[in-house]
């Protein structure tokens, strides 16, 4: 049960905890943010935080929690105790929140210039796109130094043409996606999704998976690194933070699949007003193209049109134009109610 001593401790643990950026005295109102926390939080503090209280004067706290906080969103708003006034939530987060009660406020940024500049599958009523990220195909070039690198997951399907120690994601999340595609479905037809030519396509593959990677990033950067594998499905932030560190890591964009956190406020908040501005803010393309180095994709087209973006770093990004032409974006509503697929693959991993 959340009460006003266990807001407080938490609180008092956010004022204390590293990447917290406090706001000055002058400042009359302040906002709670629950990000991805690590070196997110770091990002933002410098990229967003920081420069939003000094425009405004809305001081901003940064905590970390979950990847997927649906139990603490729905504990705070039915209480009215607030921990946090908004969050960085996956879009299925946003619609699992929304669709039999809801527990997120509207945004209501819908005719704002900035934020109706954002393609309509990066936002909702209820969240607004941010850090579009994908999973990519990435390998190890010097395991392919004799050999045609892979480029598709049919490629990563075909172990004779393409030898090397395997890797695919203990999810059923853009692992079924992936099966599929391996076994020709088009991109177009993916959704929704046939489990039955799902399974048996994995079937053909999982005898020469050496690792199955849980939900962590770094464990996927880790197993490139050490050549613990030769080909993986990675978010691309991560095989890039790979080859950043000077491995022989390349990554193919096609077949990749790509969606996007949100920014989204909860119900009630009694700092709506100033999350709106925090929105609009973070979303100008401008600021979004502060990211671009650290991976992080724009969701507004315009960070790529002005320039706004260095050359070097244009092309990594999983919202360039020329890399959204190779993608599926995920259907998060296909995932919204699968607790049945995710028994069935579960299972499956065990038999």
């Amino acid at each position: 049960m959340i009460t006003r001593r266990t807001t407080i401790k938490a609180l008092a643990v956010a004022a204390t905890a590293p990447f917290v950026w406090t706001p000055s005295r002058a400042a009359s109102r302040q906002i709670i943010i629950r990000d991805p926390g690590g070196i997110y939080a770091k990002i933002y503090q410098d990229i967003l935080y920081k420069p939003f209280t000094q425009e405004t004067g809305i001081g901003v706290i940064s905590i970390q929690s979950d990847a997927e906080p649906t139990a603490q969103i729905r504990t705070m708003v039915e209480s009215k105790c607030y921990l946090w006034d908004m969050v960085a939530i996956s879009h299925r987060a946003v619609l699992f929140m929304t669709t039999d009660k809801v527990y997120l406020e509207k945004h209501e940024l819908e005719d704002d210039p900035i934020v109706s500049s954002i393609p309509p599958h990066f936002r909702s009523a209820y969240g607004v796109g941010t850090n579009a990220y994908a999973t990519v195909l990435a390998y190890r070039t010097d395991a392919f130094k004799r050999h045609q690198a892979p480029q598709s997951w049919k490629d990563f399907w075909d172990v004779e043409r393409f030898p090397g120690r395997r890797s695919l994601r203990k999810l059923p999340y853009d692992t079924i996606e992936i099966a599929l595609m391996a076994d020709g479905v088009p991109l177009e037809k993916i959704y929704p999704c046939n489990l039955d030519r799902a399974l048996s396509s994995l079937d053909t593959i999982k005898p020469h998976v050496s690792v199955w990677w849980g939900g962590s990033g770094p464990q996927t950067e880790h197993l490139l690194k050490t050549r613990e594998v030769d080909l993986i499905p990675v978010f691309s932030i991560w095989a890039q933070a790979a080859i950043d560190a000077g491995a022989p890591v390349a990554i193919s964009w096609e077949q990749h699949l790509y969606g996007c956190h949100n920014w989204a406020i909860l119900k009630g908040s009694p700092n709506a007003d100033a999350c709106r501005k925090f929105i609009r803010f973070a979303c100008h393309p401008k600021r979004q193209a502060l990211l671009a180095p650290y991976g992080i994709g724009p969701t507004h087209p315009d960070a790529f049109k002005s320039n706004y973006i260095h050359s070097k770093y244009v092309r990594r990004l999983p919202t360039h134009p020329d890399n959204l032409k190779k993608g599926l974006f995920i259907d998060a509503s296909y995932w919204l109610k699968q607790d049945d697929i995710i028994q069935r693959f579960n299972h499956w991993l065990l038999v």
